[in-house]
């Protein structure tokens, strides 16, 4: 029997986690299929929630998560009525095109991009305009820009870009808010933001200061180690963040998860150093591999792009072998998480077996 049920949802793709690490006999696996940060909590972190959350969780957590909001708002220099919480920074996503878009609205976003994108704007119930990357897996702006219409609700920015790592201008963007109507919203999507060491990069709040259009979202799930609790946050105009209150999911973000993104916030120094390591390993694990004669795009997240075209299953099959599980885009590429150094180490030696392989035309399933 088949229930009665929205058609258009028979047309998604159900977005799917990153796969486990393989299991492989006499060697250690490694996960780099999710862009986790691989260091485990920080102890202070770890003893807050202890203290804090886990003798309550018999009751509901507040619903407004004031202490992450009053905190960021002394961060950041706003006020808290410019701050909403939500279930990761996907979720935030998700209640901002449930505020603007709906049935004939269009969003406007780069692809290939966040794979949760499609599916949030289908589920709302509008349509996505997919501006395709440029060759070398950028943002193309003037396609972007050429693609705002009447119809046009929102358009989305991910800086960087998820999964080709790439960086997008400050310039760029401006030049985008120049040509978008003031009453569509541009969202700047930065959940890599910290590992982002472009020097000519966009920088989301400084743009949501000077234009009236602009939210920016983030998140504790990448650089500060909280991908399991789930607690991202967007920073708009009141009135958007107003609006996105009233389709939020009651309750979205635990106790646990807040007094946890307050402790982070206490210990970012001892954080900050964990992405520096990171940033660090991603600049050994690039230069060694262009060393070996790949071409990638310059990285400015946690993670790095092969675009490996028709080769991609074939060549995601030696990674896994290894005892790596990689993110695979079929016909398209493989994005790699920068890890653990041994799980670097292992990427090295994979990258330069297959490209050996590649280049003596030896390569096989």
């Amino acid at each position: 029997m088949v229930f009665r049920h929205r058609q258009v949802i028979d047309t998604l793709p159900s977005y799917k986690q990153g796969k486990p690490a393989p299991q492989v006999e006499g060697r250690r696996s490694f996960k780099i299929s999710s862009n986790e940060n691989p260091y485990a909590p920080l102890p202070s972190v770890r003893q807050a929630i202890a203290d804090k959350a886990l003798a309550r969780i018999n009751r509901y957590p507040d619903m407004r998560g004031w202490s992450v909001v009053e905190r960021l708002a002394a961060e950041t220099g706003v006020r808290p009525e410019n701050i909403q919480l939500g279930c990761g920074s996907t979720e935030v996503i998700t209640q901002l095109v449930n505020l603007v878009a709906g049935k004939g609205d269009e969003v406007v976003y780069p692809w290939r991009s966040f794979e949760a994108y499609p599916i949030i704007v289908t589920t709302a119930g509008a349509e996505s305009v997919q501006v395709p990357l440029t060759p070398e897996g950028a943002h193309d702006i003037d396609a972007m820009i050429a693609a705002v219409n009447d119809r046009t609700r929102l358009v989305i920015v991910n800086n960087p870009n998820n999964p080709t790592s790439t960086s997008v201008s400050d310039a760029d963007v401006r030049r985008l808010l120049a040509a978008v109507p003031q009453d569509v919203l541009v969202l700047i999507d930065e959940a890599y933001v910290q590992f982002n060491t472009d020097p000519d990069t966009c920088v989301g709040m400084d743009l949501f200061r000077e234009f009236p259009n602009v939210v920016v979202a983030q998140t504790f799930s990448k650089a500060y180690g909280l991908a399991g609790l789930r607690i991202g946050y967007a920073i708009g105009p009141e009135d958007v963040i107003d609006g996105m209150r009233k389709v939020a999911l009651p309750f979205g973000v635990s106790a646990a998860a807040q007094v946890a993104a307050v402790a982070s916030l206490d210990a970012y120094d001892e954080l900050s150093e964990r992405v520096d390591a990171l940033i660090a390993e991603r600049t050994r694990v690039i230069e060694t591999l262009r060393g070996q004669g790949w071409r990638i795009p310059v990285p400015n997240a946690n993670f790095f792009w092969l675009q490996l075209g028709e080769r991609t299953d074939v060549i995601a099959g030696y990674f896994e072998k290894a005892g790596l599980s990689v993110r695979v885009f079929s016909g398209e590429g493989i994005r790699i998480t920068i890890g653990e150094h041994e799980a670097n180490d292992l990427v090295i030696a994979v990258c330069a077996q297959v490209f050996a392989l590649t280049h003596s035309k030896a390569l096989v399933d």
